[in-house]
């Protein structure tokens, strides 16, 4: 069956000014929603680059905000064009922020004060405070010292917009950590805060003599997860390790120094343990419905192969092992559909293939994997190429060579995301032209994967470059880092085309 016909925007937004809408809180903010994807999908809608910017340090973007100097700066790029929201007083280099979250109020929860209903941002500095900024102000809300043993560097959540994790640097045996009294079996510690106000879970010491010859951990909605140098990857209930206090040692050598009484939670013996699995570079991913996960087999070998199996019996789905057919220098990637479908995504150089996870019929425990639908990059279709020489005698000699499907001269996929508020898929695809290599942005339909919008990037895109393409409503927002530290920042806003020429815009800076 084909898509369903909707009705278009003037229907919508009669249909709204009447309030013909169901009690369902959440309708009106969906038909606000889809009158914005039709308006951005239609043919007369252009996306025009509005503002240029240039750093020497990371330029970040989350949520209609563009951070520079280590998140000290906030421009918001919801206006029409971008101004600058607030700038942070100038510091040391050891008070520099090292990673940072956006944390928004959780819905239904009851906050203690009116201003907590407004948006954070969850900081990190480089010695040791983590700090609670509010997103539109730049004002220092709350901040917590985490501890002076060892270094904190990295932010993740736990539990999205309720826990974080904060992870320290692994310890090589330093002199900083040998003289902070840090054993040599100790490789990081993992520092867990609920959130608004931050409330200490623990700090939890991952620690080779329980775990093993570990050369990571990290934490994620609610399981620890601990990876080895041969490819093992071992999951942990954290919840069972905290309900488990009266086998922890509170060491007092340890402590936050605005917490009252001790902090650091070493494991007196090995967690039981939830599962195990081999994969090649610990890559390992849970998601679909039933649960499923995606590993490629541990031999070198086997780069490229995805293995889809069963969470609960390790058994492989029906055409469970996806390779895809693709002969490049960059290798093609896999993962679960953020849209939460249970759908699987596979990004090669001229394909993406969104997969999708069924029950097997008169067999409910078993599943298989079949093709929903494929993206195809706009090429010639053909292998090779014929080179034509000609020898010291005088002869022609034909020579056939084949070609590297990520040739940079053939339209090649970059990046793949999703708009979960447009319900659009976003590729961005890349061919070389001359001497410079020229980029688009295409919006597929996420149902039938459709190509419904193409959008040319007016900036030169060089393949050897690292870049950042962030859809998010009526704004694209490209982010690349060249040689020599240097970032650029490309803000394009929606607008409508009038039909008239007009000079190109580029305010910078």
């Amino acid at each position: 069956m084909g898509p369903t016909r909707k009705p278009n925007v003037c229907s919508r937004l009669s249909r709204r000014a009447l309030g013909c809408f169901s009690r369902d809180a959440g309708v009106v903010q969906r038909t606000n929603l889809g009158i914005l994807r039709a308006l951005v999908c239609q043919e007369s809608t252009k996306f025009k680059n509005v503002w240029t910017t240039h750093s020497r340090s990371p330029i970040a973007y989350e949520r209609g905000r563009i951070y520079f100097d280590n998140y000290r700066r906030c421009v918001s790029s919801v206006a029409s064009e971008p101004r600058k929201l607030y700038e942070m007083p100038k510091c040391s280099k050891s008070e520099k922020i090292e990673d940072a979250l956006l944390w928004e109020c959780p819905v239904g929860d009851i906050l203690p004060n009116s201003s907590d209903y407004k948006s954070s941002l969850i900081a990190l500095t480089a010695h040791n405070w983590l700090l609670r900024i509010s997103a539109t102000t730049g004002k220092i809300l709350e901040k917590i010292y985490l501890a002076p043993y060892c270094k904190f560097r990295y932010l993740s959540w736990d539990t999205p917009q309720e826990v974080i994790a904060v992870k320290s640097a692994q310890n090589r045996g330093s002199a900083v950590a040998r003289q902070a009294g840090i054993q040599q079996h100790v490789l990081l510690y993992l520092a867990v805060f609920r959130v608004l106000p931050f409330s200490l879970v623990g700090i939890l010491e991952i620690n080779k003599k329980i775990f093993g010859n570990v050369t990571d951990a990290t934490l994620s909605h609610g399981i620890l997860i601990v990876m080895y140098s041969s490819g093992l990857v071992r999951l942990y209930s954290f919840q069972t390790i905290a309900e488990q206090k009266e086998d922890w040692i509170w060491d007092q050598n340890f402590s936050l120094l605005t917490s009252k009484g001790d902090t650091l939670l070493l494991i007196g013996d090995m967690p039981p343990l939830l599962f195990e699995v081999s994969s090649l570079e610990n890559a390992f991913q849970i998601g679909g419905h039933p649960w499923h996960y995606i590993v490629t087999p541990n031999k070198k070998k086997q780069k490229g192969v995805f293995h889809i199996c069963a969470l609960k019996d390790n058994s492989l789905a029906k055409n469970g092992i996806q390779e895809m057919d693709c002969c490049s220098l960059e290798s093609d990637w896999i993962y679960f559909h953020p849209d939460a479908s249970g759908r699987i995504i596979h990004v090669g150089p001229n394909q993406v293939k969104v997969l999708k996870l069924t029950e097997i019929e008169n067999n409910s425990s078993q599943h298989q994997i079949s093709e929903d639908f494929v993206i195809l990059a706009n090429r010639e279709n053909h292998k090779n190429e014929n080179v034509l020489t000609v020898t010291a005698s005088g002869r022609v000699v034909k020579k056939s060579f084949n070609l590297l499907d990520d040739d940079p001269e053939q339209e090649t996929f970059k990046i793949v995301d999703y708009e979960d508020e447009l319900d659009l898929l976003s590729v961005v695809a890349v061919t070389q032209i001359d001497a410079e290599g020229k980029a688009h942005l295409d919006f597929h339909c996420n149902e039938y994967g459709t190509l419904l919008k193409s959008i040319p990037l007016v900036e030169s895109w060089d393949v050897t470059y690292s870049h950042e393409v962030y859809f998010d409503r009526d704004l694209v927002l490209h982010i690349e880092q060249k040689p020599n530290r240097v970032f650029s920042c490309y803000v394009y806003q929606m607008i409508c085309d009038t039909g008239e020429e007009e000079e190109t815009i580029n305010r910078s800076c």
